[in-house]
């Protein structure tokens, strides 16, 4: 089976790869190194995968209302991001 290459345009394969990405793009930017066109283009790819990540949530969290309808017993609560 032959594999495409993604190039650095497509959008990458999952969540993680974009949340990566996206970070390591706003890193550059922030340290204000680079030139006003490569901060554009950064800047362009970075909607790019904030969409993919966007799409990601959204998925999983239909996922999860899919699964929680089909288990009357089962309920949700709210994450806790303080718990140490």
């Amino acid at each position: 089976m032959v594999t495409k290459k993604r190039s650095k345009k497509d959008s990458p394969p999952n969540f993680e790869a974009a949340l990566e990405e996206l970070e390591t793009l706003v890193e550059q930017m922030e340290a204000g190194e680079i030139t006003l066109e490569r901060s554009l283009q950064h800047f362009e790819r970075g909607i790019v995968l904030t969409r993919t990540c966007q799409e990601a949530l959204k998925s999983a969290e239909q996922k999860v209302e899919i699964l929680l309808k089909n288990n009357a017993d089962a309920h949700t609560q709210p994450f806790d991001t303080d718990r140490d």
